[in-house]
């Protein structure tokens, strides 16, 4: 079972600027994209937090936040 590390605050106060949010792609069925392990492929299902996609000659479901995956 996966857990998730509690999220750190930020005090106004601090000297220190807060770590800014990743910035998450959104991704439709039918997107190009390329992965830096699999190569080029097109997206064929999209969930809330993961895609499914064929990378020819293999289906793949990568999860959110899409570190290593790009729309062409």
């Amino acid at each position: 079972m996966a857990t998730s590390l509690p999220q750190r605050r930020h005090l106004a106060s601090s000297p220190f600027k807060a770590k800014a949010e990743p910035i998450i792609e959104t991704f439709e069925v039918g997107d190009m994209v390329s992965h830096d392990s699999h190569g080029m492929g097109r997206v064929i299902s999209v969930e809330s937090g993961a895609v499914t996609v064929d990378f020819r000659p293999q289906i793949i479901r990568i999860v959110s936040p899409y570190a290593r995956l790009g729309k062409l």
